[in-house]
């Protein structure tokens, strides 16, 4: 059986210990890096499935380093584990590439889930496969790309995630809870709140008279509807 790898990036000795310790024990194959400057070479010898980032490093940190592993490797998961709880900090995180977040402490058992489920997401958009045609648009999902004619929009890692599962559901009725269960794991306020935010960009990325509309239905959720 192969194990998913995992990049553990965490300076905190006894938490990086622990932490590796266990994922290893879960059935993990983990590498723990305690130096932010020595991540991008670790690349060249292991090849993650998902990165697990502290965001207090030394030398180059987490937010950083999400930023230059998202432009060589734009599909990889990265959850981020940090102390930082600022609503602005969060926000910073997902901005550097995070398709998670973690405050500590944490429980172990919280990251597994967590990691299992980006890890889950990620097959998802790997058998949808590379470009998916949407009405007048093609999302091209491993690069996190929608065009429209000659016209090309980067989405961020949640905006290409929150696509993703409308492209399953093109006609259909998406459940606002089962959204965001898929995509961030639990159906928090806050990240209800993000929700709304990424819907919003998809629509204006859609426009008003392209053929593409993302219906909200009051108490159900959305219908991605494609002419």
């Amino acid at each position: 059986m192969i194990k998913p790898k995992i990049l553990y990036v965490e300076d905190e000795p006894n938490l990086g210990t622990i932490v590796c310790d266990t994922l290893e024990q879960k059935g993990f194959d983990v590498l723990l890096i305690k130096d932010g400057a020595k991540v991008m070479d670790s690349f060249a010898k292991f090849t993650p499935d998902i990165c697990v980032l502290d965001v207090m490093l030394p030398n180059v940190d987490g937010f950083e380093l999400g930023k230059l592993i998202i432009t060589k490797y734009p599909r990889l998961p990265i959850i981020f584990l940090t102390a930082k709880t600022q609503t602005q900090d969060v926000l910073q995180g997902f901005n550097s590439g995070a398709t998670d977040y973690i405050r500590k402490p944490f429980s172990i058992e919280e990251l597994i889930v967590r990691i299992n489920n980006q890890l889950h997401l990620n097959k998802i958009a790997g058998n949808l496969g590379d470009t998916i045609t949407i009405g007048k648009f093609i999302f091209h999902a491993n690069k996190y790309e929608l065009q429209h004619g000659e016209t090309l929009y980067k989405l961020s890692n949640r905006e290409a995630e929150v696509l993703q599962v409308f492209a399953r559901n093109i006609n259909k009725i998406t459940d606002r809870k089962q959204l965001l269960l898929e995509v961030w794991g639990d159906d928090s306020f806050f990240h209800s709140r993000n929700l709304d935010v990424y819907i919003r960009k998809l629509r204006e990325y859609f426009g008003n008279q392209n053929g593409v509309e993302i219906i909200t239905l009051k108490g159900k959720g959305y219908q991605f509807v494609v002419e």
